[in-house]
């Protein structure tokens, strides 16, 4: 099978950034959308528009409406055409970046992605996740291309909450247990061939980065700071991890993350990296490529920065196996990511993997304190 890595044409990390965005648009076109929300508009939208005006570029806005739907996108494509835009600028989210993305492809024009959050890989892949109007996780599309430009300004990302930093850690955490399994198991990568050994290496280099720093990149972000360990995990949130899912491979720690979506107790309530915080300690569960000690280590930084380890953290209390039983089974299904392990997964594999999971969880915390 041939090897794909796939990856943005130029990603630009560094605080204040987002002042450059005007030069950086006027190397896509002439006549940007900006995709936002009304919150990224108090916090950035001076800023912004202050670069794109100097830049003297013919920019419109449109107003993302806050679930990332294939009617939104729609919407979006539409105002696109009716103002002649030649490029497309999603500023906020992974949900707005995501509709950005796939408005972009639908219009055929250049793309920047400007996250001020760093909570998940979508800026710098080329996929978009999609949602129903009830928050429902309903699937997702691989694009032909990645974003052009990936602009990131750490200034703006340390005065997020520090929810979504914690988050985004927990997306990075899975990359190179899921793109181990998938190598192993000489799956296909998003990309659409076998993983190289730069994904691999880059991979393996995001965790690591986040073991090491991440406890404290966090300490750093509940003060407000951009420190170098705050520069180190932006870049394994955002970069390596983006790099790493999508020409290294997806598993179970993703599959059980977006199927948990489906809950009503963690449809809204739950950031996608907290969700996959679980879902890692799930695929350890599934797997015996972990000792106890590794397993311990990484459920240990889990609880440390504080991503969900047990039912109850996910608002999930005492569930029973039977209402499991359909992640399970979708788990178990054709075309499910879970095939992407070097051995078969059943329904009753997952059940048991993600009730052992909680119990480790539980354990972990008792004897943490």
């Amino acid at each position: 099978m041939k090897r794909v890595l796939i990856a943005p044409h130029k990603y630009v990390q560094g605080r204040d950034v987002l002042d450059e965005i005007g030069s950086y648009l006027g190397m896509l076109g002439k006549n940007p959308l900006i995709l936002w929300d009304q919150t990224v508009q108090a916090i950035v939208g001076e800023r912004v528009r202050r670069s794109i005006q100097a830049a003297q570029l013919n920019w419109s806005e449109a107003e993302f409406a806050g679930e990332a739907t294939r009617a939104e996108c729609d919407r979006v494509v539409e105002t696109a055409r009716n103002r002649s835009a030649d490029c497309v600028a999603g500023i906020g989210g992974g949900k707005v970046l995501d509709i950005a993305k796939a408005a972009a492809v639908k219009l055929g024009v250049r793309l920047m992605t400007c996250p001020t959050l760093a909570s998940t890989d979508a800026p710098t892949s080329a996929a978009t996740v999609w949602y129903d109007e009830e928050h429902n996780f309903v699937g997702f599309d691989c694009w032909p291309f990645n974003p052009d430009i990936v602009l990131v300004d750490t200034g703006v990302i340390a005065q997020a909450p520090v929810r979504t930093f914690v988050a985004g850690m927990g997306d990075a955490l899975s990359t190179w247990i899921e793109a181990r399994a998938a190598f192993e198991s000489r799956a296909p990568n998003i990309a659409g061939g076998r993983p190289t050994m730069a994904a691999m290496t880059l991979a393996r280099l995001c965790f690591d980065t986040l073991v090491e720093h991440g406890r404290e990149a966090k300490r750093a972000v509940e003060l407000g700071l951009v420190t170098p360990a705050v520069e180190k995990v932006v870049e394994a949130n955002v970069l390596l991890s983006g790099l790493g899912f999508e020409s290294g491979g997806l598993a179970t720690a993703h599959m059980v993350a977006n199927l948990l979506s489906n809950l009503p107790e963690c449809r809204t309530s739950l950031l996608h990296g907290e969700k996959v915080g679980f879902g890692i300690v799930t695929q350890m569960c599934l797997e015996d490529e972990f000792d106890p000690d590794q397993r311990a280590l990484i459920v240990d930084f889990e609880i440390d920065i504080g991503l969900p380890v047990t039912f109850s953290e996910l608002n999930l209390g005492e569930i029973s196996r039977e209402r499991l039983r359909r992640i399970a089974e979708a788990c178990a299904a054709e075309g499910s990511l879970c095939r992407n392990h070097p051995f078969p997964v059943g329904a009753e594999d997952v059940l048991d993997a993600m009730i052992d999971a909680d119990a480790l969880g539980r354990e972990r915390h008792c004897i943490r304190g």
